[in-house]
């Protein structure tokens, strides 16, 4: 290619190079104008929204600061700004001066503002200067800290910020919270979040959790009616259940403050309070004395049922609260108070007492329905005045029935031979009688000034010198063991060689008894009688022996006496008719003769226990049928008529049949004897109770009544009717079997001798060395 071509190739490529540079820079130009606009249009914006900033600034009476690496520049406010500076009292007008000032006025503040610039933590304070006070609130936003200053003067000086009131708030214990009209809360502070246990109100709303729904409730009430409300609520909070006060206050512009206070302590002492008024109440309604309260209105506002029993007061009169007056006309129209001449002036002077400062001494009053009442009164700790009734008749009537028994006691002491002292449980002596004082010589005088036991042992102690016994004696006073208190006996002697028996017993109230009797003479009795009782014994001996030898010695020659008087008897022709006779009387004389032996043998033996009982069951019917049978000769002779009378289902007895029949012979040989010709003696027998009756009964003579109370007494003598030794040994014998021995007669109509006699007798009656 030649030289030109390369030129002109040259200049065409230069040519199209600047039409594409003219080209791109035609459209780089066009972008730019855009970008000019839209950046025109974008500080449009930016300095309408400045001036809007600081217009509202402005019109809030604010200074805004902008700080960024520790430089303060002033972003709107500049009269705000002037205002701040003269109530801080600065001539410097530098905002970065203001902040300096800001830092110096509390180590606090200056803390507060460099956490905000450094770490961007939003803070909000007030500083008070000689001008005034200056409101400053803290916020950090991207690299800048902005700084907002209000200075606050004139009637305001003293308000804090809201920021500073809502952390006033959030510092409460208690929850409180700004509801809307709904009652739904707007605001609320941290005490209110540890209820609902909830981090912020958004996150209770979420979860639809409230403090209180009543409270809502009533905050919601405060806002329609625009009135104050309060309510008293529980509530749960941090796991107790407490009581709330809750106060819900409209508020200017809007909105309910509702606040609470907690009066758990408060509620619970009242409750507290209202329990134990209603036990003491109760425990008043329970006791025996009359009890009314009357409040500083003279009015009556509570009473016991005691009180309405005592004055028969009705109930439903009494639950409508009347006063003293009226309870006092009502009970003297009833004739319930005591008789007074002037009832206006008594009355008057019962309810002057109410002004009294003290409580008044009590008062006795006589009703008229012979009660006698004791009246006590006391100023109630809240007004008014207490009055209690306390029916003491029977108290009184008591007391002097325990004065009566004490002078009684007294008087029966005095009059004991036997020293008596009563000691208390604290050694001192309470009682002692007029022998006491003889006894050991001592006056009343000094008994009185003795006092106790140490003092009576010293005035004692002349006449019993032994110490280890009124030692041990004080052990029995003073010990406050029940065992060493046991009752205690003996005797001592004294210096003047007398026997004293002394003992102590312990008494129901924790006193002792200690008695002193003189036995000296009682000893030297018992003496002579243990003497008289062995010369007795030895007499008695001598007697049964003397007894049985001259038993021993007639009965050998009765013996032979009967058997020649009978041998006489049956000689027959040999001996003539008067000779017969005379024998019949000698063999009938000795019979009897050995018959008294026998009885009295028999006695001998009974009194000294020694008869003995040979038991077997015995038939009463021929029990009674032989005995008729061995008196039919005599009762022939005598002309008298013996008849046996007897149930057929008499039956049998346990006892000695010998002396079951000897018991017969006695009685039948009395009633014959008694018995005039022609007349009856009746043997009969019949069972009543568990018992066997034996009857004997005659129509003679009868007994004379001076001589029945003694006719079983041993040797009464035939001249004054009685049967001498028979029915003495009757009677033992009948006692030997368990049983006695009864008698009926009138002079000139008979007699009957019953004896009463156990279907069993006792085998060892007459062994009482079988008697285990």
């Amino acid at each position: 290619m030649s030289e030109l071509d390369l030129i002109l190739a040259a200049a065409a490529g230069a040519v199209l190079l600047a039409i594409c540079a003219t080209l791109w820079a035609l459209a780089q130009r066009r972008q730019s104008d855009r970008r000019i606009d839209a950046l025109r249009a974008t500080i449009a914006t930016l300095q309408a929204a400045a001036e809007a900033a600081q217009a509202s600034a402005e019109a809030f009476d604010s200074a805004l600061l902008a700080v960024e690496d520790g430089h303060a520049l002033l972003a709107s406010g500049e009269e705000s700004l002037a205002a701040c500076i003269a109530a801080l009292g600065l001539s410097d007008t530098d905002p970065q001066g203001v902040v300096a000032a800001l830092m110096r006025a509390d180590p606090d503040h200056a803390r507060r503002l460099r956490a905000l610039f450094e770490r961007g933590e939003a803070c909000a304070f007030e500083v008070q200067g000689p001008g005034g006070m200056v409101s400053v609130e803290g916020r950090a936003a991207g690299a800048l800290a902005w700084l907002r200053l209000s200075a606050v003067v004139g009637e305001d000086a003293g308000l804090p910020t809201a920021p500073r009131f809502a952390a006033f708030l959030d510092v409460r214990q208690t929850p409180a919270w700004i509801a809307a009209a709904d009652g739904s809360p707007v605001w609320v502070n941290a005490a209110w979040l540890a209820a609902v246990d909830a981090a912020s109100l958004d996150e209770a709303a979420k979860r639809g959790v409230s403090f209180d729904k009543a409270a809502d409730a009533l905050a919601a009430e405060a806002a329609n009616l625009g009135q104050k409300r309060e309510t008293m609520r529980w509530s749960s909070f941090a796991g107790r259940r407490r009581a709330y006060q809750v106060v819900a206050q409209p508020l200017e512009g809007g909105g309910v403050g509702v606040w609470t206070e907690d009066v758990t302590e408060t509620e619970e002492m009242r409750e507290a309070l209202k329990r134990h008024v209603e036990a003491h109440d109760e425990t008043l309604n329970h006791i025996a004395d009359a009890v009314a309260i009357f409040s500083k209105t003279k009015r009556l506002i509570f009473h016991n049922t005691a009180f309405a029993e005592l004055w028969g007061l009705e109930p439903a009169w009494l639950a409508e609260r009347p006063t003293h007056s009226e309870i006092l006309d009502r009970l003297r129209q009833r004739r319930r108070l005591p008789e007074t001449a002037d009832y206006t002036k008594w009355k008057a002077a019962e309810l002057d007492r109410y002004e009294a400062l003290d409580a008044s001494p009590d008062d006795m009053w006589s009703i008229p329905d012979g009660r006698t009442l004791k009246v006590g009164r006391q100023v109630h700790p809240l007004g008014g005045i207490v009055l209690l009734f306390s029916d003491i008749t029977g108290e009184l009537r008591l007391k002097a029935q325990y004065n009566a028994l004490i002078q009684v006691q007294q008087a029966t002491l005095d009059k004991l031979n036997d020293a008596v002292a009563v000691f208390g449980a604290d050694g001192r002596l309470r009682l002692h009688n007029e022998a006491f004082e003889r006894f050991w010589n001592i006056t009343p005088q000094q008994l009185d000034q003795a006092h106790d036991f140490e003092g009576v042992v010293e005035l004692c102690v002349p006449r019993l010198h032994d110490m280890g016994f009124w030692r041990e004696l004080k052990g029995r006073v003073a010990d406050t063991d029940p065992a060493a208190r046991a009752p205690i006996s003996g005797e001592v002697k004294t210096s003047d060689s007398r026997i004293v028996v002394y003992q102590s017993r312990p008494l129901p109230d924790g006193a002792t008894l200690i008695a002193f009797g003189d036995v000296t003479d009682a000893r030297k009795l018992e003496s002579a009688l243990a003497d008289r009782s062995a010369a007795l014994a030895e007499t008695e001996r001598l007697k049964r022996d003397f007894v049985g030898n001259v038993s021993y010695e007639l009965r050998t020659p009765l013996t032979t006496i009967i058997g020649y008087s009978e041998l006489l008897e049956r000689s027959g022709e040999n001996l003539s008719e008067r000779g017969r006779g005379h024998a019949a009387a000698v063999r009938s004389a000795a019979t009897q003769l050995a018959r008294s032996i026998d009885d009295v043998l028999d006695m001998a033996q009974i009194d000294a226990d020694e008869m003995a009982l040979d038991l077997e069951d015995v038939h009463v019917a021929k029990l009674l049928n032989d005995a008729a049978a061995r008196r039919a000769d005599e009762a022939a002779a005598a002309q008298v008529v013996v008849k046996v009378e007897y149930p057929d289902d008499i039956g049998v007895i346990r006892g000695d049949i010998k002396r079951l029949a000897q018991t017969l012979d006695h009685l039948c040989e009395n009633a014959i004897r008694q018995t005039p010709p022609e007349g009856t003696v009746t043997i009969s027998a019949r069972r009543a109770l568990g018992e066997i009756q034996l009857q004997v009964t005659d129509t003679g003579r009868g007994i004379p009544f001076h001589v029945q109370a003694h006719i079983f007494d041993r040797f009464i003598g035939r001249e004054r009717g009685g049967p001498g030794l028979g029915l003495a040994l009757v009677k033992s014998l009948v006692e030997l079997h368990g049983g006695w021995v009864a008698l009926e007669s009138e002079p000139g109509a008979g007699a009957t001798f019953t004896c009463h006699l156990p279907e069993q007798a006792q085998g060892a009656a007459g062994h009482p060395e079988l008697g285990f």
